[in-house]
């Protein structure tokens, strides 16, 4: 019979840990999470190997498992453990070492993994706004009817920033994914010859899955993740939309001679949907911080990962509701300083966004569509 070799990576093993996953050791393998978790396929279940392979050191099967993006962290599996091991908090930790090293340039993945890095990272924004704060006005608060563009105008300074990281961003995220591609079929995950295609299986995700956040719903430890979730998700989809309809009605106008022009009327029906979008930001928002604040720690720890990313959502929230409060009260010397401080917060969601937790929402939901057409389906599918 010929001998199997395990080669334990001890350093993957620390930065594991690090990364969120410290109770891992923990684990003595009784199976309770996978028998538990309501999404694990009967075939080949998760997270339980996953426990394995991550207290044996096992990179290589660990970073090319496609399971750790089924998993939907909703804490069933942890709330179980008669361990503590916090399954989820392991598979989550996983995740967040796959954000670093999925997308490039890595230095990146490093800053965002870690609170000593945040000073650069929130550096970075404030110190561009600030030099074209200093052009426009000379770091001046304008007189005159409160208008934002006096200090950064859109159509030399926050289109042109925004649309070149708009740029990175995608490019990064192609990369990425081809990354996340390679290293599933590395590890034998094929589609089937009589499969749907991958645009089939990624529209059927996207129908079935991220619009009802039906996997959620199956997860009966935590109804606030599930709420918070879907009321973060539909904030983001609203305020996409005014975005959007502003910039092709700016551009699209300037066409045609008949540009939009903000700030818009509190009566606008454009106006009202972003409106919408900041009142469902609070309460996802709200729901979400405290589940993490009130979940037992000897279960689960909130990570770093996720407190940065609650950070950045809850600073675009307050500082863009702040900035149209303190605008329509004309008061000129709090309004434009607290819109400066939204333009960082949105830099810092946008331009990171591919090593931060929010990538999930591309990197699961593109490994939930090659899942089905490999045929990997969990319970109930």
């Amino acid at each position: 019979m010929a001998r199997l070799k395990i080669d334990p990576d001890v350093q993957f093993i620390k930065e594991l840990q690090e990364a969120g996953g410290e109770s891992l050791k923990k684990c003595y393998q009784c199976a309770t999470c996978s028998v538990i978790c309501p999404l694990s396929p009967e075939e080949n279940p998760f997270p339980r190997k996953e426990m394995i392979w991550a207290q044996w050191g096992l990179k290589d099967k660990l970073v090319n498992d496609i399971d750790i993006w089924l998993c939907h962290n909703c804490g069933e599996c942890s709330d179980m453990c008669p361990r503590g091991a916090s399954p989820g908090d392991v598979l989550a930790a996983l995740r967040n070492m796959a954000y670093r090293s999925l997308a490039k340039p890595a230095v990146l993945g490093k800053w965002l993994s870690s609170a000593k890095y945040l000073p650069i990272l929130f550096g970075i924004p404030a110190l561009l706004y600030l030099i074209i704060w200093g052009f426009t006005t000379g770091l001046t608060i304008p007189s005159g009817t409160i208008e934002f563009a006096k200090v950064f105008p859109g159509d030399y300074t926050i289109d042109p920033v925004f649309g070149l990281v708009a740029v990175f961003v995608l490019f990064t995220f192609a990369s990425a994914i081809g990354n996340l591609f390679s290293s599933f079929k590395a590890s034998g995950y094929e589609p089937k010859e009589d499969g749907p295609s991958f645009w089939k299986a990624l529209y059927d995700v996207i129908k079935e899955e991220i619009i009802t956040h039906s996997k959620f719903q199956k997860c009966t430890s935590n109804a606030e993740r599930y709420k918070g979730h879907l009321f973060l998700f539909y904030g983001f989809v609203a305020l996409f939309i005014v975005t959007s309809i502003v910039a092709a009605g700016h551009w699209g106008g300037k066409l045609i001679g008949h540009p939009m022009h903000t700030p818009m009327s509190l009566a606008n029906p454009i106006k009202w949907l972003a409106n919408i979008g900041a009142v469902l930001l609070i309460a996802g928002l709200v729901l979400i911080t405290r589940m993490r604040l009130n979940t037992d720690p000897s279960k689960s720890v909130s990570s770093y990962y996720d407190w940065y990313l609650l950070g950045v959502i809850w600073a675009i929230a307050i500082t863009g509701i702040g900035s149209e409060i303190l605008r329509l009260a004309n008061v000129a010397a709090l309004a434009y300083p607290m819109y400066y401080l939204h333009l960082i917060s949105v830099f810092m969601l946008i331009a990171y966004l591919p090593w931060t937790k929010l990538a999930h929402l591309v990197y699961r939901t593109v490994a939930l569509a090659y899942a089905r057409q490999i045929g990997r389906k969990g319970l109930g599918e």
